[in-house]
């Protein structure tokens, strides 16, 4: 599908803030309240906008503490991978896992409440993992950006 600037405008605007009415979408685009309906059916059939979420803050929930992972497992079996992916994937306090090229095998995005709930998470969860040769944890100091928004 090709996306037109319209097309770009509005994506841009549902990223920014995805609780816009149609109607308060028609009036920043110059377009009817149908064809702004129309356009974003025809995203969501294309897999285009893949889904709509809420983000939460996570210093008002206690779980400001963000710590970035850097994982090596023993070997690059494709068993290995599988087996740690599959079990990396339900860990409530891993929000992001990516598979990487580089030193490390992959980098986990981790929110806990604080230091101790992650020596806890640490020790009780991620480390009993099967096939984990090593980590290297990094700790987030203060966060300069952190966007949603894709430029298209």
């Amino acid at each position: 599908m090709t996306l037109d600037a319209i097309d770009k405008k509005l994506l841009f605007l549902l990223q920014s803030d995805s609780k816009k009415t149609t109607k308060e979408l028609s009036l920043k685009l110059n377009l009817s309240v149908t064809a702004v309906y129309e356009r974003i059916k025809k995203l969501e059939r294309e897999g285009i906008i893949d889904k709509y979420v809420v983000l939460i803050n996570r210093s008002k929930v206690k779980k400001g503490f963000v710590v970035f992972c850097h994982l090596k497992l023993i070997q690059h079996t494709k068993e290995f991978l599988t087996k740690f992916e599959s079990e990396v994937v339900k860990l409530k306090e891993v929000l992001e896992c990516h598979h990487v090229s580089g030193d490390y095998d992959y980098i986990l995005k981790i929110v806990v409440k604080d230091m101790e709930a992650y020596r806890e998470f640490l020790v009780t969860k991620l480390t009993t993992l099967q096939h984990i040769g090593s980590t290297h944890s990094t700790f987030m100091i203060s966060e300069v950006k952190n966007t949603t928004i894709v430029d298209i």
